[in-house]
């Protein structure tokens, strides 16, 4: 396969022939049952249909599924192929039962798709668990269309095992910059606050997500899977829907993005991809997450509404002060 040809400034993370040998070594392979202590913090390297039935039973805290959606598309060298909604509705009822049986009764599960594919899931989900909302997050691009409207956001269904579960409100809060700076009688903020960086005030999470940047070649975490999601839509995820200690599994893994941000966020994790090129990317991401636990657009205590951090770094160095967001710049 011919090595593509990148921009200086690109930084895409890529592997050698030898990073390659190294971290497939680390890679996981499944032979009969087993524990969770036994593939805690592994990459397998397996088609996850051919090992359902091997896996450890209650033994997953947060479950983040991110099949492929009802369109035709490749990934490396598996294709999946758009087909009818009750045909997708089949394939979902193949094995997501089964896949279920490795939730602990507080489980929380996140499972994504799109307007194809969203009358399937609703219907195949509403069966399972007990589905709590639907997120729409903007992708922020897309290819424009001459008779149709840009197709420009994807759909995260939020589902729990049962009643009982964990959703840690603070830990997802985002940081708006304020635009009606309204104050109460005696000239105060209300409900905001007055900061040498500007207005800003901490809103509660909601279903609509518009703060994300989809991975791109001049971002540290971009890699060349074609759906990788953003390290800052898993982080929302895990903070909220998690412990620290906690197991969260992804079993369509891609490039390793839930396990990465397990990683930095004090969770184990588990994740499943059948493509071993992607199974090695993780490896070295996860690598890299040992010495450096950042995630654009969060700053450890809330997250960032987009861009508003390069504003507030740009405001910083007018003002002559060091440059200390550099690590969590949007872009």
């Amino acid at each position: 396969m011919k090595e593509k040809i990148r921009a200086p400034r690109n930084r895409t993370i890529t592997l050698s022939t030898n990073e390659a040998a190294v971290y497939r070594e680390k890679l996981l392979r499944l032979t009969g049952p087993t524990t969770p202590q036994e593939i805690e913090n592994k990459t397998i390297n397996q088609d996850l249909f051919e090992i359902l039935r091997v896996l450890p039973s209650s033994f997953v805290d947060l479950l983040f599924i991110d099949p492929p959606y009802n369109l035709t598309r490749t990934f490396n060298s598996s294709t999946f192929r758009e087909r009818s909604n009750d045909e997708y509705k089949n394939w979902l009822e193949s094995w997501l039962p089964s896949l279920l049986r490795v939730l602990k009764p507080t489980a929380s599960v996140y499972v994504c798709g799109d307007w194809r594919s969203a009358t399937a899931l609703h219907l195949v989900l509403d069966q399972q668990l007990i589905v709590r909302n639907r997120i729409t997050w903007e992708r922020e691009k897309g290819r424009g269309a001459k008779t149709n409207w840009k197709n420009a956001s994807e759909d995260i269904w939020f589902c729990t095992a049962s009643e009982n579960y964990t959703f840690n409100l603070d830990a997802a809060k985002l940081k708006r910059k304020v635009i009606a700076p309204y104050t109460d009688d005696n000239g105060k903020p209300k409900d905001w606050d007055q900061t040498a960086d500007g207005n800003y005030r901490i809103t509660h999470p909601s279903n609509l997500w518009t703060d994300l940047s989809v991975p791109f070649w001049s971002m540290p975490e971009n890699t060349d899977h074609p759906t990788q999601k953003p390290e800052k839509l898993l982080a929302k995820i895990i903070l909220a829907s998690s412990n620290p200690g906690d197991v969260v599994f992804d079993p369509f893994s891609g490039s390793g993005t839930t396990s990465v941000v397990a990683k930095k966020l004090g969770r184990k994790y588990v994740g499943i991809e059948l493509d071993e090129t992607f199974c090695c990317l993780t490896e070295k991401r996860i690598a890299t997450a040992e010495n450096d636990k950042s995630i654009q657009g969060f700053d450890g205590d809330f997250f960032w509404e987009r861009n508003s951090l390069r504003e507030r770094r740009r405001e910083r160095s007018e003002a002559g002060s060091a440059d200390t967001l550099s690590l969590f710049d949007e872009k």
